[in-house]
């Protein structure tokens, strides 16, 4: 089964998370396709940028609890859509939780619908963000995210916008980027890449530096007692037994 659609339109490659019946949530398999896909469109020189968008009312759930990726894997994604040489635009008209939000925070542009609500639930199972700060700390206002990263509440487009972590949102996603594509469209493929490197050269360096100390850190977290009860919990439907 496919759990990544690939579409073209006018040298655009879209790249559909399409798990829906889970919430499109990372698992080893959707993110090991996900990988192969975007390298594709790193050696195609007729991609002048991609998409990444869902299927579904979630773009994604975060890690898939029952098939989780390894931490590794995921680091190496979200560093991968940071350094393609070609512009990533996050596409969401819907709800983004945990990991989800490593993948929006790694992509050079984000635009949402104003259906769109945003979590960081990993505090909630017992985890922390570790992985997904690597992209999300040096592009996103750490001080405008504290609140939503340390109580796991929920937050609308606006407040995305607000904090850095979406570019641009509005009623009709695809309203908000269509002017978006029709830029990237009219720019130099040389300009193009050129620039982005420039971009992400900041948040490439936070990868060199942390990845393997936040890689170890979130692989210890996620074998920890407290996860183990956390994930259990949201698995059984209930409060794990820290809450008072």
């Amino acid at each position: 089964m496919t759990l990544v659609g690939r579409t073209r339109t006018r040298a655009v490659e879209t790249l559909s998370l399409d798990s829906p019946d889970n919430r499109n949530a990372l698992s080893a398999a959707l993110v090991g396709e996900l990988a192969a896909a975007l390298a594709d469109c790193a050696e195609d020189d007729e991609v002048r940028a991609v998409v990444l968008t869902h299927t579904g009312t979630t773009f994604s759930a975060g890690a898939d609890l029952r098939d989780p990726p390894r931490p590794d894997a995921l680091t190496g994604l979200l560093r991968q859509i940071v350094a393609l040489p070609r512009p990533v635009v996050a596409r969401v008209d819907g709800h983004v939780r945990a990991g989800g939000l490593g993948l929006l925070a790694a992509c050079d542009i984000a635009v949402a619908s104003h259906r769109a609500t945003f979590a960081f639930t990993e505090v909630r199972i017992g985890v922390a963000p570790a992985v997904i700060s690597l992209p999300l700390l040096p592009r996103a206002d750490p001080r405008a995210l504290a609140r939503y990263v340390l109580t796991g509440e929920r937050f609308d487009a606006a407040e995305a916008v607000r904090t850095g972590l979406v570019t641009a949102a509005g009623d009709d996603v695809d309203a908000v980027l269509e002017p978006v594509l029709d830029g990237l469209r009219r720019s130099s493929p040389q300009a193009l890449a050129e620039t982005k490197r420039l971009l992400a050269a900041r948040v490439l360096e936070a990868f060199d530096r942390d990845a393997a100390d936040l890689t170890a850190l979130s692989a210890r977290l996620f074998s920890s007692a407290q996860a183990r009860e956390g994930m259990t919990a949201f698995l059984e439907r209930r409060d794990p037994s820290w809450v008072v």
